[in-house]
């Protein structure tokens, strides 16, 4: 065997370096924290502790995964670009303001990196939720150049969540309207349903759409809202108290269908 190639991810702070062929398929995986090799095949223990070598940081176990769950199986079958799963919070601001970083100097602060930090702030709260049998996805990118800010599938559904930068600003809700601070009113609850109708037809589930607010100092709902929850990026962990929706078995299948780019493909 030759050609192997490693490929680190990043998931909460942890590093977990996987072992691929240059197509991409997968052969191994070296998880740091548990100081264990996990192979797919043993006619691969050689070649992959020679490519692991130079990243190995003291005695490890090698051998089979002890009980491969759905969701790493999944990863497993998926070829490293189209793994939505390793995007961080505001990934396709990311990648614009490396391409084009701006004036450097300017007289009101660049929208776009407003944007990330809101994103950053949402995605760190929603990220925490994981530990309670919840998946997050973020930045999810739809055709068209839209993207989903976020996805959460738990044991309380599914939620696609659309941030809104609001630090230090008034925010006044008039569905479908969104005022923030002095600005025009926009439609803003329009777009949240229609990410989530989206989301919907592409993985066949019902996804509830969420609003969600970074660091306003009042929000003002003048008319009730239908089908939509509006949230600060305070108050997420109270997602992770709905249950009684969806199955552990249900949870991974969908956030199975959920990281596979090729999901998002038609919608």
């Amino acid at each position: 065997m030759s050609g192997l190639r490693i490929v680190p991810t990043w998931r909460h702070g942890q590093e977990r370096l996987y072992v691929c062929h240059t197509d991409g398929r997968n052969v191994a995986w070296y998880d740091r924290e548990a100081a264990r090799i996990n192979l797919l095949s043993e006619d691969s223990r050689e070649d992959v502790l020679h490519a692991l070598g130079p990243f190995l940081t003291g005695p490890v176990t090698v051998g089979p995964p002890p009980v491969p769950t759905p969701a790493e199986l999944a990863r497993l079958t998926l070829h490293p670009d189209d793994d939505l799963a390793p995007n961080r919070p505001g990934e396709a601001l990311h990648v614009a303001l490396d391409r084009d970083p701006g004036p450097q100097h300017r007289l009101r602060p660049d929208p776009r990196r407003r944007a990330l930090t809101a994103e950053q702030a949402v995605g760190e709260a929603l990220d925490d939720l994981d530990g309670a049998g919840w998946h997050t996805l973020h930045s999810i990118p739809l055709p068209g150049g839209d993207r989903l800010h976020h996805l959460v599938i738990g044991p309380g559904g599914l939620f696609a969540l659309h941030t809104l930068y609001a630090r230090k600003q008034r925010v006044q809700i008039a569905d479908p309207m969104v005022t923030l601070g002095r600005r025009d009113p926009l439609p803003l609850l329009r777009r949240v349903r229609s990410d989530a109708a989206r989301a919907s037809y592409a993985l066949t589930a019902e996804v509830h759409p969420v609003l969600t607010l970074s660091g306003p100092t009042t929000i003002t709902i003048t008319t009730p809202l239908r089908d939509i929850r509006v949230l600060q990026d305070t108050e997420l962990s109270g997602l992770a108290r709905a249950g009684g929706v969806l199955k552990p078995a249900d949870v991974e299948a969908l956030h199975a269908m959920a990281r596979d780019r090729h999901t998002w493909g038609r919608v």
